[in-house]
């Protein structure tokens, strides 16, 4: 979806959702023919006009003002990841010069992280991956192979976690949180694809994911829009069994587009005794 589209349909998911008798309209039951805000209530609890609001929502306006989208963005109660996505969406960078030959660029191949970043990886006890904008596995060390799966053994196209966690039925099954690791996935693709417009291997993930895996047509159609960079996932792991891990991501300052990804567990917990474990077991899988 080209930026102006992508702006309109993520404006008209967010006005969906707002109850117009949260903001101080009445609900007017049977007389409303959309399910939230129209048009002309969001004009007005952003301050602008009717018609001004209407050019923005169909991609007309290309000269919105930090004021404006601000407002726009108050008025549909963004959080921060979507306030970002509008004003990306609303500005989007001007395309270069196309190739001479009218052919497509050939899609790069992931790129290599730094030594230093494998190092760090190896250094860390405790599962830890590089991850690229698409949530390509770039590298990893060997209990996130022990956590996960063997991403060596893997085709380097098939080492992305979003397609690991909605395509692949065997690593799925491990999350008993489904809707939540959709949703994650959704919102952090979300996010890359409003940073990146021009990223064909990202729209080409776009497009394979919306074919094979429901849950990702689910929470795309509503436009999901988030990054969480802490928290805790639970893993059933065929080894170790329920696993309940804290985890962290953190981009790199050089390199906005590589981010840190690493596990752990409370010291003297079950957990830790877990990764241990997996540790050990991941030594003798690695050594056949």
């Amino acid at each position: 979806m080209q930026p102006r589209a992508e702006l309109g349909a993520f404006l008209r998911s967010r006005r969906d959702r707002i109850r117009p008798e949260d903001v101080g309209y009445a609900s007017g039951a049977g007389a409303r023919r959309v399910p939230g805000l129209r048009r002309e209530e969001l004009a007005h609890l952003a301050g602008v006009s009717v018609d001004y609001y209407v050019r923005l929502e169909q991609g007309r306006n290309h000269s919105a003002s930090d004021a404006v989208l601000n407002a726009v963005a108050d008025a549909l109660r963004l959080d921060a990841d979507e306030r970002a996505h509008l004003f990306r969406l609303a500005r989007p960078p001007r395309p270069g010069p196309g190739p001479s030959s009218g052919r497509p660029p050939p899609l790069p191949p992931l790129p290599a992280v730094r030594p230093g970043v494998q190092q760090l990886l190896d250094a860390i006890d405790s599962p830890a991956l590089a991850l690229g904008h698409r949530m390509d596995v770039l590298a990893w060390n060997r209990l996130a192979c022990a956590l996960i799966t063997d991403f060596a053994r893997l085709p380097p196209d098939h080492r992305n976690l979003a397609r690991l966690h909605l395509t692949d039925p065997e690593i799925g099954a491990r999350y008993p949180e489904r809707d939540f690791i959709a949703r994650e996935v959704v919102g952090h693709l979300r996010l890359a694809a409003g940073q990146h417009p021009d990223d064909s291997e990202l729209s080409r993930l776009i497009a394979e994911l919306t074919v094979e895996s429901a849950e990702f047509r689910h929470h795309w159609a509503l436009h999901t829009v988030k990054t969480k960079s802490y928290g805790r996932k639970r893993i059933n792991h065929p080894v170790a069994g329920p696993l309940s891990l804290s985890f962290e991501l953190t981009t790199f300052p050089q390199d906005p587009d590589l981010a840190l990804l690493a596990y752990t567990a409370a010291p003297d917990s079950r957990e830790a005794e877990a990764l241990r474990l997996l540790a050990s077991w991941g030594s003798s899988e690695a050594a056949r």
